[in-house]
């Protein structure tokens, strides 16, 4: 169903202050996120005493539930109209406290002590899905729905993506880098142990750090393109005819799920890797800050690359070298010499940053698509999509390596006491650390050619389509009123 084009509201031009606001948004996406992508199964196998396979299934089973809300409440916002603080930016506000006190509730150390299991298994549950399912998307979907109507210039929305991703990268700096050296102790046998209250402490600091910057992104952000209301509200099940005839919607989800996987599975097993593997636990904040520094160097470098190359085609070709370098990774396995391993981590790191640095821009041009095929700019809902396959990438990743550690033999403990794990157990661990992400990688730049379509000659007639629209429609408003 065919709708008028959206017009571009009057309010101070984008600049500086919008770049800024977008990046604190995903400063505080995650501070929680990430704090859970790294240390969820690490706090609950080594502090909690819960199987990791048991978490890896709450991790994957949870997805369900998100298919629900994720696009429930994308489906939600499109229906709703526009206010005086715009559409999408409000919800910065409104679910910033929920969120951030969900994040810390599922780092409460004092689980540990119960006798039950059955118990220790329901607080991982109830929290883990109260911040997930619930209160997570309240403040993410509208978040990143935010994109496409801060700015109709692609060039911009790309400068947004690269800013978002910073932000990210901040949060995981800040994550990989200071809660490795706090948490991570030696005890009296010199071996590397987890520290269950120290974690515990530091889970309420990332939660406060959330709130402040989602207060800062709403304050210095502002919605421009906004939708007119539309004559009839589509279906639900016209929506979704129109979204599965959305191939590069299909396509990104397809390279999302694999790339959530890859990226993120090193992050689950990440403490495994540097407590177990190599027993230097002192060692893991250092080779995370080497992974993410030298990629600030792709500051100025990545919206040129996205402009000159396109999106699509500069990724194709970053995310294939990454892949080689886990691989090579694999192949080396230095095991008493982890400088080899954080050296090749971080050549590699740097090569999948640059995907990683414009992959918000790929949504916004696939929901610019949507407009361009069907009328219908639906954002947050193809967002709420796009966010639940990441979400399953997310799970998938949690999943495999809860899985992954009790196929290879690995002994879960209550206390953050250390048990030597066997030899086979440790290559495990390491070959899920570089050559089962080095294959996703490759797989996400195949993908990426030849399941998604929009290379740059698309996007920039899409941009070119949806302007003549948007001049059009003002055209005959002026007319109008003459």
């Amino acid at each position: 169903m065919a709708t008028v084009a959206p017009v571009v509201k009057k309010t101070k031009p984008f600049g500086w202050s919008d770049r800024i606001g977008y990046m604190f948004g995903d400063v505080g996406n995650d501070f929680t996120f990430i704090l859970q992508s790294f240390m969820f199964l690490a706090f609950y196998t080594k502090v909690i005493g819960i199987d990791p396979v048991h978490v890896g299934t709450l991790l994957l089973v949870a997805r369900i539930l998100d298919a629900f809300t994720d696009v429930g409440i994308g489906r939600f916002l499109d229906t709703r109209k526009t206010g005086r603080n715009g559409k999408f930016r409000p919800w910065l506000l409104r679910g910033a406290i929920p969120v951030a006190l969900a994040s810390g509730l599922m780092y409460m150390t004092f689980v540990g002590d119960w006798e039950s299991y059955a118990a220790r298994i329901a607080w991982m549950t109830i929290t883990y899905l109260l911040w997930g399912s619930i209160t997570y998307t309240l403040v993410n979907i509208p978040y990143g729905s935010m994109a496409s109507v801060m700015t109709s210039n692609p060039d911009q929305r790309a400068q947004l993506s690269v800013f978002r991703s910073t932000g990210a990268m901040l949060a995981a700096i800040t994550i990989s880098v200071a809660v490795p050296a706090f948490v991570n102790v030696t005890d009296e046998s010199g071996n590397s142990i987890l520290s269950g209250e120290r974690l515990q402490l530091i889970a309420w600091i990332m939660s406060a750090l959330a709130i402040v910057s989602y207060v800062i992104s709403y304050s210095l952000t502002r919605e421009r393109v906004v939708e007119p209301p539309k004559e009839k509200q589509a279906s639900f099940v016209e929506m979704f005819r129109g979204l599965l005839t959305n191939k590069p919607l299909g396509g990104l989800i397809v390279s999302a799920l694999l790339l959530l996987v890859g990226s993120l599975l090193p992050g689950t097993v990440v403490a495994f890797l540097w407590l177990d593997y190599f027993n230097a636990g002192e060692m893991q904040a250092m080779a995370s800050l080497a992974g993410f520094v030298p990629t600030l160097l792709l500051l100025p470098v990545v919206p040129w690359l996205a402009k000159k190359f396109g999106k699509r085609e500069s990724s194709v070709v970053s995310l294939a070298i990454a892949g080689v370098l886990y691989i090579v990774a694999w192949i080396v396995a230095p095991q008493d010499n982890p400088i080899v391993f954080i050296a090749l981590f971080t050549l590699a790191n740097f090569f999948m940053a640059m995907f990683n640095f414009m992959v918000w821009a790929f949504i916004t041009d696939v929901i610019d698509q949507q407009e361009v095929n069907t009328g219908e700019r639906d954002d947050a809902t193809i967002y709420g999509v796009y966010s639940w396959a990441r979400k399953l990438g997310q799970a998938l990743a949690g999943g495999l390596g809860g899985w992954a550690l009790g196929w290879i033999g690995y002994q879960e403990t209550t206390g953050g006491e250390q048990i030597v794990q066997s030899q086979g157990t440790l290559d495990g661990i390491y070959l899920l650390s570089t050559l089962v992400p080095g294959l996703l990688f490759i797989a996400v730049a195949l993908s990426l050619q030849f399941l998604y379509p929009l290379s740059k000659k698309v996007v920039d007639g899409n941009a070119a389509i949806l302007k003549e629209r948007r001049e059009a429609r003002e055209a005959e408003a002026e007319a109008a009123a003459e």
